[in-house]
């Protein structure tokens, strides 16, 4: 018992902190896709037109799209850099 809890004294307290599970790229794609979602949206309110075009067909495909976009962001990792 007494060994761990020197082993534990040793360790700096950045080594005890978790790593970020999402990394730079996940955040700029969740950000991408949030915008994209809004702007729909956007659109669509100053459309003002249940049967419009944009109401219809394009904003199910680009909001469809921006919501698999955040899922794919939230579960994307990046493969570790090898060292040569």
């Amino acid at each position: 018992m007494k060994s761990s809890a020197k082993r534990e004294q040793g360790k700096s307290p950045a080594a005890k902190t978790a790593a970020m599970p999402l990394g730079r790229v996940n955040y700029i794609l969740i950000a991408l896709g949030t915008l994209v979602i809004a702007a729909s949206f956007g659109i669509m309110f100053l459309e003002k037109d249940v049967d419009g075009v944009f109401s219809l067909f394009v904003s199910p495909v680009t909001l469809t799209a921006a919501y698999a976009g955040i899922a794919f962001a939230v579960l994307y990792r990046p493969e570790p850099k090898k060292n040569r």
